[in-house]
């Protein structure tokens, strides 16, 4: 849970290898721990222990045979016990780790549609919080359980038979074939660790691109992208919101610039016959980030068909604002008539 909230950690790639193993694994494995406390074994080898016991005390307890009898005679014939029938009891490492993954996937749902109905919701804070309780909770009943069992029979991970394992079939293969297997799995191993690394550590960029949009404000409080003013006095103002939404990849510095256009249309052909600015700003947003600026709309001058335009910039503004040399513009229509007062 570190990985998620400590900073500087959080925004490494730490957090989604933490993260996937806290979710997807450790809550199972909590779980199973607390079902089945005991190491995996099977009827067939407690029999065998049983006989070998059994054996063994019988030879202790038997007498020699007599001279001049055969000792194969003398001892009576056990019958070969055929198609034993082994029963599992408790689960195996393999067992643990599939149910681990299978009962996490289980849990942590079941645990966000009981936060839906309290009052934390389904956030990250709340879900980390319960997922991490959960977990401790489980761990706390499996360690009481496992406390009860006699040494012998509690579960016990094999590292060191693993790693032994590991080192003879790595450095001591039995053929040259097997070396060379061993060789092209390692190679495999690691490319394939190199490859999910790469993959988190430096994702993909998308297009590229910046969001500007233009909002105003509903009767009920609410920003929408409609109810522009049409017609304003001289004097008169409106109040709109100037919506600006980077997908940069980078955070970025924007400058807006507001200007009110006299315009000239022939056919399919707008011309600017005359240009006004009213306002400029700036705002730095971060990648993902959305900036919404407040800006009141006022004319200084009447006129009709004047067009409002806004144009956005990466950086600073030219010297001479247009529509040309703009990274984004839009704009609004709007007739300006005498003084309100």
């Amino acid at each position: 849970m570190g990985s998620v909230f400590i900073p500087g950690i959080n925004e490494t790639p730490l957090r989604i290898i933490f993260g996937l193993g806290f979710v997807l694994f450790l809550p199972g494995y909590a779980l199973i721990a607390a079902l089945f406390p005991e190491k995996g074994s099977s009827e067939t080898e407690a029999d065998d222990e049983q006989t070998q016991t059994a054996t063994s005390d019988e030879t202790k307890a038997k007498p020699s045979p007599k001279p001049g009898t055969d000792a194969a005679e003398s001892e009576p014939t056990q019958p070969t016990p055929s198609g034993e029938h082994t029963q599992q009891q408790g689960i195996d490492g393999i067992e643990r780790v599939a149910l681990s993954f299978g009962l996490s996937i289980a849990i942590v749902p079941l645990i966000g549609l009981g936060l839906n109905f309290t009052p934390w919701g389904i956030r990250l804070a709340p879900i980390a919080l319960s997922v991490t309780v959960f977990t401790l909770a489980c761990v706390a009943v499996a360690a009481k359980r496992r406390h009860e069992l006699p040494a012998e029979e509690r579960f016990r991970v094999p590292y060191t038979k693993w790693i032994a394992a590991g080192k003879a079939e790595l450095f001591d293969p039995e053929s040259r074939m097997d070396a060379a297997l061993n060789v092209v799995l390692v190679i495999s191993v690691l490319l394939a660790v190199g490859s999910v690394g790469y993959a988190v550590a430096v994702p993909s960029q998308g297009e590229q691109f910046s969001e500007f949009y233009l909002l105003s404000e509903s009767e009920d409080g609410e920003l929408v992208a409609d109810g522009y003013p049409d017609e304003l006095a001289v004097g008169e103002q409106s109040e709109l919101i100037v919506g600006i939404g980077n997908n940069e990849y980078e955070t970025t510095a924007y400058t807006v610039v507001v200007q009110l256009q006299t315009v000239e249309q022939t056919g399919n052909t707008t011309t600017v016959r005359d240009r006004e600015e009213i306002d400029r700003f700036q705002a730095t947003v971060e990648h993902n980030g959305t900036h919404h600026e407040p800006h009141t709309l006022r004319p200084g001058q009447p006129g009709e068909n004047i067009r409002v335009k806004y144009l956005l910039y990466k950086g600073s503004a030219p010297e001479t604002p247009t529509e040309e040399n703009s990274y984004r513009d839009l704009h609004i229509w709007i007739d300006v008539g005498g003084s309100s007062q």
